[in-house]
């Protein structure tokens, strides 16, 4: 039978085949996704946990087949395989083992992982594929015509959703009895109070994670980071193209409001660069991170180490602080691993500069294109990114050097007390890792500090604050009005007086915001000095993570502040208030001017 024949003979049964196929599908992603999070959650007796594993592995093996259904149905079939290649790998992958497993005796993936010492490999396997699914049927979700009429959404007010439901569903996860090793469990506000933490990519704790969490709860963690710090729609809208033929217009809009590029078109292009760079950068930092550890860091395993080192790049990256030792990397053993330091610092540098700015100066195609034509320069935002961004930690190094020589560097030696300084500098405007212990700072450094966090990262990149540009834009407009100059300009290029206005806006708004939350604290965890009070809030609102040691301590509704402060600080200020905000209605008229005196 030639490929023609076949086709005439499915075409009649294609629309209902390809009905039941999605439905099915719909059906089976739900129920494999309720029975991994049950089975890793709350269930114990290793004979249930069996069947569970059975049931998850049984519900894989159909969606392989409907694999397989789909190649069927598609009539041009290469094309379809070229275009389905990530989703051909995964479903080659289970269908191996599979077989392997229940045909052959031989279980290919824990044959595997365990041979290089990861544990949980099966477990981790099915959470990867599982996750995998949850992320189709999102998209899936997305795609169906009736939901997006049903459900108009602006891109800001998305976007605003996307990081309620991602916090939420973490906040689950972690309430689970399996997720902690702490007898009672954890609860509903420290467990909240934690998935904010890592899907706005603070680092805040209240509890250790490194101790505190199971296995499975830090790789949630480490997964709430992941998809915090690119964010959950850039997941969905990444996986849609990758998986189908394309995403809807109101998908390309979102990505253009949150990653700021420059035209819808540039957005299609950048984002799948934006996901396999990130991913290549931070499997770059894992294997630096695991060949720097130092000798006197201990692992019980190699899989722990290969664990650690990717944990903590994704957390260095993402820009969320978060560290499996107790004390961060002021921890005894990776005190003075200062190899590793720089290694995390270059990796906050990178993910605290910007996607946009990231693509402009370091993607292959970039690079390419300078090397033919070196006269190009990089992009005027880049510039003003990396400019500023180096002005602040040179700022920042020299000043903590200076301030903090003879307290926290005393015991240092010059080249020592040189690179903490640096990676304190590095740190504190984005990450929240620490080298030195926070509590012992003097007040001039913790000042300096809260005006380094204040500043925060780079637009369209995984950090908080109200960004560099913004910043620089503020004191180039200062500038201006004190020169009595009529227009601002940078670079030979005039800048617009409505990106004034949106930069004295953000300011405006972060800094009110600050004082307000500031002023609960205040009243109620009165115990704390207002210096240590102020350090947390503003951490906290640029998600940096940086803290004197009060977080755990904090009372519940000083907890909930700072929930609050880390969202806002996480989606951003303008996005918070362009999304709660009506539009203006258009006039043709207006008033007539008045002078109010200022200063």
């Amino acid at each position: 039978m030639n490929t023609e024949t076949l086709n005439r003979l499915l075409y009649g049964s294609k629309l209902r085949a390809y009905m039941l196929m999605r439905r099915t599908a719909y059906l089976l992603s739900v129920l494999a996704i309720g029975l991994l999070i049950y089975a890793h959650g709350m269930v114990e007796d290793p004979v249930r946990l069996r069947m569970l594993f059975y049931a998850i592995d049984g519900i894989l093996a159909v969606f392989v087949i409907i694999y397989f259904l789909r190649i069927l149905y598609a009539f041009e079939r290469v094309k379809f395989l070229k275009r389905t290649w990530f989703e051909a790998i995964l479903m080659a992958i289970i269908f191996v083992n599979q077989m392997g497993t229940y045909v052959l005796g031989f279980p290919v993936v824990y044959q595997v992982f365990e041979g290089i010492g990861i544990p949980l490999s099966v477990e981790l396997y099915r959470i990867l594929v599982s996750f995998y699914i949850l992320v189709l049927l999102v998209v899936e979700l997305l795609e169906t015509k009736v939901h997006l009429k049903t459900l108009q959404l602006k891109p800001s007010v998305t976007f605003l959703l996307s990081f309620v439901i991602l916090i939420l569903i973490g906040t689950g996860l972690l309430m689970m009895p399996k997720m902690t090793n702490a007898p009672e469990g954890m609860r509903f506000l420290d467990a909240l109070f934690m998935s904010v933490s890592a899907s706005c990519v603070t680092g805040l704790a209240v509890v250790d994670p490194g101790t505190y969490f199971t296995f499975s709860g830090q790789v949630v963690l480490l997964i709430l980071m992941q998809m915090g710090g690119l964010g959950i729609l850039t997941f969905a809208t990444f996986f849609a193209s990758l998986m189908r033929q394309g995403v809807g217009i109101k998908q390309h809009v979102a990505m253009h409001e949150i990653l700021e590029s420059e035209s819808l078109f540039s957005t299609k292009g950048l984002l799948r660069k934006l996901i396999f760079l990130t991913l290549f950068i931070e499997a770059i930092g894992a294997v630096m991170i695991f060949m720097t550890w130092g000798p006197q860091v201990r692992f019980d395993t190699l899989g722990a180490k290969i664990f650690y080192s990717v944990f903590h790049s994704v957390a260095a990256f993402c820009n969320a602080g978060f560290s499996l030792y107790p004390a961060g990397l002021f921890t005894e053993p990776v005190r003075f691993a200062y190899v590793l330091h720089l290694t995390v610092a270059l990796l906050i540098i990178l993910g605290g500069i910007g996607f946009p700015t990231i693509l402009d100066v370091l993607s292959p195609s970039a690079m390419r294109a300078r090397m033919k034509a070196p006269w190009r320069n990089w992009k005027m935002s880049s510039r003003v990114n990396i400019y500023t961004s180096a002005a602040l930690i040179f700022l920042g190094t020299v000043g903590f050097f200076l301030l903090e020589y003879y307290n926290t560097l005393s015991e240092l030696n010059f080249a020592e007390a040189f690179v903490t300084s640096f990676f304190q500098s590095v740190t504190t405007r984005t990450a929240g890792f620490n080298t030195v212990n926070i509590s012992v700072l003097s007040v001039p450094t913790l000042l300096m500090f809260i005006f380094l966090m204040f500043i925060g990262a780079s637009p369209g990149s995984t950090g908080g604050g109200i960004k560099t540009t913004t910043f620089t834009v503020i004191l180039i407009s200062v500038f201006a009005t004190i020169r009595n100059k009529r227009n601002m300009e940078i670079g030979h290029r005039t800048i617009p007086h409505s990106v004034s206005y949106k930069a004295f806006s953000v300011f405006t708004f972060a800094a009110m915001i600050n004082i307000l939350f500031v002023f609960i604290l205040s009243i109620t965890d009165a115990q704390f000095d207002i210096m240590k009070l102020a350090f947390e809030q503003v951490s906290a609102f640029a998600t940096v993570g940086l803290s004197t040691g009060i977080t755990a301590g904090l009372s519940d509704g000083g907890k909930a502040v700072i929930i609050a402060s880390m969202y806002i600080g996480r989606v951003g200020t303008l996005t918070l208030a362009l999304a709660l905000s009506t539009r203006a209605t258009s006039t043709n008229y207006r008033y007539p001017a008045t002078h109010l005196a200022v200063g």
